[in-house]
Formats: structure tokens, C-alpha cells, sequence
């Protein structure tokens, strides 16, 4: 089973990289704070594990939202499109 989950985070500055870097290891980022991608309830636990060791508590926020499909999901977008697929060399 997979799951279509999207990722936005707000955080400190000395703090954004690290997150960042800690969930494109799962999944794909697709505009500034925002990554999105299928992942198995083990892989979405391991994300949140890694991020969990970064953040601030008291300071930083991270939402997760969760789908068991993406058949109930409609995606548009506009204009720039981040982290498509021929941005990577």
C-alpha cells in the first residue's frame, strides 16, 4: 500500500536546508515548502522521524496531508513549475 502525501513546512531559517534535504530523500519537492509524493506508511514514518530530529518545537511547523489514493485528487497548476522531473541533470 501507498499513500500520496504532500508536505509543507514553515520553519527557521538555520533550519530550512536540513528539512529540505531530509524529506527529498522521500519525496519530490514541488514548490518552495511544498513536496509531494507516494510513499509506504514505513517510508511517511521515517520522514517524519528524520524531520522530527531537525525541527523546533517550539519554533517550527510541518503539515502532513495524507491520501490513500490520488484518485480523489486534482492537481493544477500555474506559471513556474518546481522540481519537475527535467530539472534534474
Amino acid at each position: 500500500m501507498t499513500l500520496f502525501v504532500l508536505m509543507f513546512y514553515d520553519v527557521g531559517e538555520k533550519r530550512v536546508n536540513k528539512v529540505l534535504k531530509a524529506a527529498r530523500k522521500y519525496l519530490t519537492w514541488i514548490q518552495n515548502s511544498v513536496l509531494e509524493g507516494e510513499l509506504t506508511p514505513a517510508a511517511l514514518e521515517a520522514l517524519k522521524v528524520d524531520v522530527k530530529k531537525i525541527i523546533d518545537d517550539e519554533y517550527d511547523s510541518v503539515l502532513f496531508y495524507i491520501w490513500r489514493t490520488e484518485r480523489y485528487m486534482a492537481r493544477e497548476a500555474m506559471g513556474v513549475k518546481r522540481g519537475a522531473v527535467d530539472s534534474f541533470i
